[in-house]
């Protein structure tokens, strides 16, 4: 199930829908209403009866977001908001940045965190299979570019490539790190 605001979601979903196996997204609650600053009831904007195996959350009101992490603990439903800050949720700060966790089934083991199956000859990448990805799908759309570059190579062109699809906020940046969402993106890829 997802949770976005005005379609912010639309290109995950469809990388998913694209890229993931074995995956159903049962729902997708589109929030289009112009909301204020703050929202005294947030649940009145948000469907309480549902379940789901996986929250994923796109919703970018805090108070939205806050809610639906409450709701999703209540029943039990591991929510996942990257680049949020929110608890009750797994909260990578890209969506490629998610780590490994048994709790997020299917779409844990094939999104998150860019895991890739090599093969050299001569010295060149000859075949890069994608094991694991982007959920925005970027990182399936860019290994064909990487195809004939040497190992050395590939590194600064799978980081470059990817930042070019980069569907996260430019401007979020990691106080720890000092990176932007999108250049983490390109780092995890790495």
């Amino acid at each position: 199930m997802v949770f976005q605001q005005h379609g912010s979601g639309e290109e995950k979903i469809a990388g998913i829908r694209q890229f993931g196996h074995g995956i159903t997204i049962t729902q997708v609650v589109d929030i289009t209403a112009n909301l204020p600053a703050f929202i005294d009831e947030p649940l009145t904007l948000l469907p309480t009866d549902f379940t789901a195996d996986v929250v994923l959350s796109f919703l970018k009101h805090a108070d939205l977001v806050d809610a639906l992490a409450i709701l999703c603990s209540e029943k039990a439903i591991p929510l996942v908001a990257s680049g949020q800050k929110v608890a009750n949720a797994i909260t990578p700060f890209t969506c490629c940045g998610l780590g490994h966790t048994d709790r997020l089934g299917a779409y844990g083991e094939q999104f998150g965190v860019p895991e890739f199956r090599v093969t050299l000859a001569a010295g060149r990448i000859t075949r890069l299979e994608v094991r694991r990805g982007a959920s925005c799908g970027a990182t399936w759309l860019v290994a064909p570019k990487i195809v004939g570059l040497t190992p050395d190579e590939a590194q600064s062109a799978i980081a470059r490539e990817v930042q070019y699809l980069c569907k996260a906020d430019p401007s979020n940046f990691d106080p720890i790190t000092g990176k932007s969402a999108l250049h983490h993106a390109g780092h995890v890829h790495i």
